[in-house]
């Protein structure tokens, strides 16, 4: 069987993270593509399967992203399936993990095309810091820290009437342990927990993507989060059966508590280099969906 797995067309030169996929599936048998996912050249029919690996420019231009989908949608079997791309390609999915009871951060939604007096909403909400950031986006994408006082508001306020016209922003508190403890990613495949690592960005920055320095490590998680993350995954996933792949990423609260930052159905980073077996985790997973489909 022949798998296509997405990518983009200016993957960086050290992203190396998915090999150990990439063996793993071979090892199953499977020959392996790596098609650029707006190639207008690429046949995706001629794939059994298309798993939505490193597209990692989608947010970019997501209308054309999410047509991508349902066309090869209706042409192989997709991973995840369209419905979850389509949902988890706008942040505003976090109200529903919050609907939910899975805590989330709390977050007061700037939609597309309104206006909002940045100063007057973080007073009210009662934050010494807050962060700005969109509600479609990847890799820290025009996300803003700020301290409220007359400095950082100004910067808020011109951060936010710049991008608001053309797109929906969150404005939440900034949590300041993410300089420190930074992100806990919980990974799942075929919705069994993977493995989990955490993300630490470089001493003073918030920003936890290897593109900005960030290192990261294996973690065991605490069976807390582990429920947590099972939670917010069933929030997202739209049948009986788990999704092939998801991430969840917690922050921690300034009570102490985990709260969801992110649930990536999408395109994560699965941070395969921390744990030897993940790799054949996930290509197992494929292979079983493969045979019953």
């Amino acid at each position: 069987m022949h798998v296509a797995l997405a990518t983009c067309r200016d993957l960086p030169d050290w992203e190396v993270d998915d090999r150990p996929l990439f063996d793993a599936l071979a090892a199953c048998g499977l020959r392996v593509s790596h098609p650029v996912w707006n190639d207008p050249a690429v046949d995706w029919s001629g794939f059994d399967c298309v798993w939505v690996r490193t597209t990692w420019d989608y947010q970019e231009q997501l209308p054309e992203f999410l047509r991508w989908v349902d066309r090869v949608s209706g042409v192989s079997l997709l991973h995840n399936p369209a419905s979850v791309l389509r949902w988890n390609a706008d942040k505003r999915y976090l109200r529903d993990l919050s609907e939910a009871g899975v805590p989330i951060v709390p977050t007061v939604w700037l939609e597309a095309g309104s206006t909002a007096d940045v100063e007057a909403l973080v007073r009210e909400q009662g934050w010494t810091r807050a962060f700005l950031k969109p509600q479609v986006g990847a890799t820290a994408r025009e996300t803003l820290r700020f301290w409220a006082d007359s400095h950082g508001f100004a910067n808020a306020q011109r951060h936010v009437d710049r991008l608001l016209p053309r797109e929906g922003l969150m404005l939440q508190p900034y949590l300041g342990s993410v300089e420190t403890l930074g992100e806990l990613s919980l990974l799942f495949a075929d919705g069994e927990l993977s493995h989990a690592v955490r993300k630490i960005p470089v001493p003073g920055d918030y920003r936890v993507q290897d593109d900005f320095g960030a290192s990261d490590f294996r973690e065991e998680p605490g069976q807390h989060a582990v429920s947590l993350a099972l939670a917010a995954m069933a929030v997202g996933t739209p049948g009986p059966d788990p999704l092939l792949y998801g991430r969840v990423d917690f922050m921690t609260a300034e009570d102490g508590g985990l709260v969801v930052g992110e649930l990536e159905l999408i395109e994560p980073s699965l941070f395969l280099r921390h744990d030897p077996a993940a790799g054949q985790r996930f290509a197992a997973a494929l292979t079983r969906r493969l045979e019953a489909a």
